[in-house]
């Protein structure tokens, strides 16, 4: 069953688009992990905070992802940039209107 992840990133004040940079660098280890998407937003009304919206094969790729070193590395490099402040959702997905359910 595919797997969302929601977030919001809380970004130190004029930090914004650095970590946007960061997040959307190519990940081949992404796709191969079971990503399905991965889309990086930010919204003028919040300026010091990102959105980010995950689909994943399932939750065990989502969570064995975070084990890659390249993951762990990309997580390292982007922790001076947060405020802190993270807020979000996880959950699987049921169906869509835009594709068959598998």
């Amino acid at each position: 069953m595919t797997f969302a992840n929601v977030a919001t990133l809380g970004v130190l004040p004029g930090r914004r688009d650095e970590l946007v940079a960061h997040l959307t660098r190519p990940s081949e280890e992404l796709a191969a992990a079971g990503c399905l998407l991965y889309e990086v937003g930010v919204s003028d009304d919040d300026p010091d905070t990102v959105f980010v919206v995950e689909l994943w094969t399932s939750a065990a790729a989502h969570q064995a992802s975070l084990q890659l070193p390249a993951v762990r590395a990309a997580i390292a490099e982007a922790r001076p940039l947060l405020s802190g402040v993270v807020g979000g959702h996880r959950f699987d997905v049921v169906g869509s209107p835009l594709r068959a359910t598998t």
